[in-house]
């Protein structure tokens, strides 16, 4: 399973906003200039959180986003499925032969059970750690 660059920059936002919670609204303006990304795809990004209910808008001069959970209580299993759609490696019928239908079935199953078991905190752990491009991207 390959994950798209909707996924890879939503989970950049979801972590910045993850290691600036509590601190107020982030706006996307400043996490496109920390990453070197485009401002308008973010928001276009944003917005399918936003309605998932994993983030918050506040509106004004000093607004931005917040998570709407803790960041513990949020894992990218969450954010990727949002964004991604569900998680597949590849399309299987009951057609298909058994063997080969257990096998797509266990592989979507363990990437499923990574995604959901490495929570927003995790991945900022990670980061602070220096191994965020080694496990963020090839999750």
């Amino acid at each position: 399973m390959k994950i798209s660059t909707k996924g890879r920059y939503g989970l950049t936002i979801m972590m910045e906003l993850a290691t600036r919670y509590g601190e107020g609204p982030t706006s996307l303006k400043s996490i496109a200039e920390k990453h070197q990304l485009s401002e308008h795809y973010l928001e276009q990004l944003v917005a399918p959180l936003r309605n998932a209910g994993l983030v918050k808008s506040i509106r004004g001069a000093y607004g931005g986003y917040i998570l709407s959970q803790l960041p513990e209580q949020i894992s990218a299993g969450d954010v990727i499925r949002v964004l991604e759609g569900p998680i597949s490696p590849v399309d299987f019928t009951e057609e298909d032969d058994p063997a080969k239908r257990d096998l797509w079935m266990r592989i979507r199953d363990s990437i499923a059970a990574v995604l959901d078991s490495t929570t927003l905190k995790d991945l900022i752990s990670f980061q602070d750690q220096g191994q965020q491009d080694s496990y963020m991207f090839y999750i």
